[in-house]
């Protein structure tokens, strides 16, 4: 007999992510701006069954492989597809989309109900299935993928306390210039590169206290810039918020191709930085055309891949935005 259920087939996106601006102050009590790309995301489909059964993708979750050496290539090409390995954690979306897919399945409608949880607060949600799971990132991820669009994100101890969440405003997406997206097929892993400057801070050290302060502070004046459309400010910040994280990690830990790639956007004349920990390069190129060509032509010399950036709209509707809890 077919299970009783809210809908038949039930099926989620969640969208990668950018980190413009202010990265990596989310996790340090900072402030970001983020982009949500229609670029890459990983899905889940959920159809109506008397049993649980967790179906593989028949392209991205083989279990069968004609060879060894398919089995490695796989791994290597596959395993983690564009929309994880660039922008965030495998585990990080693939509970987002259980999150939004399961629980309204079982007719418990978190996501749904807007009265129940308010938006500034369902990326806790995620945040604590995270936890469970040992998975360590940054807050903004699960913010970009929860709101959509552009949004600035305050993370301040303040608000933290206060609130025991940020605070975290859609900006229109018609305030951003053309973006460029580079990357390469071996990215580097984002709990390396936190991992040392993690524990500094902890630590009180005072140099990667201040520098990470300053990153955050280049979140507030992206905004500023965005709202006002001075791209050549933007620009500029762009690539202080890269020149102060390559001050603070090394780049024995940002790895040497991550660091090719910005310097490949750059000896265009570009404004370059990692996406998030690495991996993936968001350009801009404020001279226009000329200068995208110029920039398309250097990466392909260099082996890199570069696509415009699709930025994905907002996901939330005005009923959304009126249940926040810092509204």
């Amino acid at each position: 007999m077919k299970p009783t259920t809210l809908v038949d087939v039930i099926e989620h996106k969640a969208y990668a992510r950018i980190g413009l601006l202010g990265n990596p102050s989310d996790v340090y009590y900072g402030n970001t701006i983020s982009i949500s790309i229609a670029n890459f995301w990983a899905s889940v489909k959920l159809e109506p069954s008397d049993r649980l059964v967790i179906n593989p993708h028949p392209y991205h979750d083989l279990v069968e492989f004609d060879s060894l050496n398919y089995l490695v290539s796989m791994e290597v090409c596959v395993w983690l597809w564009p929309s994880v390995k660039y922008f965030t954690s495998t585990a990080k979306i693939i509970i987002l989309i259980f999150m939004r897919g399961f629980l309204p399945y079982l007719m418990i409608q978190i996501f749904l109900d807007r009265h129940q949880v308010k938006v500034d607060e369902r990326p806790t949600l995620i945040l604590e299935a995270e936890k469970e799971l040992g998975i360590v990132a940054g807050l903004q991820d699960r913010v970009a993928q929860v709101y959509g669009g552009l949004v600035f994100m305050d993370f301040s101890k303040t608000q933290m306390d206060r609130l025991g969440h940020g605070i975290y405003t859609p900006m229109d997406i018609s305030l951003l210039p053309p973006l460029y997206l580079i990357y390469a097929d071996n990215p580097s892993d984002s709990g390396k590169v936190h991992s040392t400057v993690r524990q500094r801070w902890l630590n009180g050290d005072e140099f990667i206290r201040s520098t990470m302060n300053e990153v955050a502070n280049l979140a507030v004046e992206g905004r500023r810039a965005l709202l006002e459309k001075d791209y050549a400010k933007l620009a500029s910040l762009m690539n202080h918020n890269f020149d102060l994280r390559r001050s603070m990690f090394g780049d024995d830990a940002l790895g040497a191709i991550n660091l090719r790639m910005v310097e490949v956007a750059r000896d265009t004349g570009a404004a370059s930085k990692f996406t998030g920990s690495g991996g993936a390069v968001v350009a801009f190129c404020p001279d226009g055309p000329p200068q995208i060509e110029l920039l398309q032509e250097a990466c392909r010399k260099a082996g890199f891949i570069i696509q415009p950036v699709q930025v994905a709209p907002s996901f939330l509707k005005d009923l959304d935005l009126g249940s926040s809890s810092s509204a």
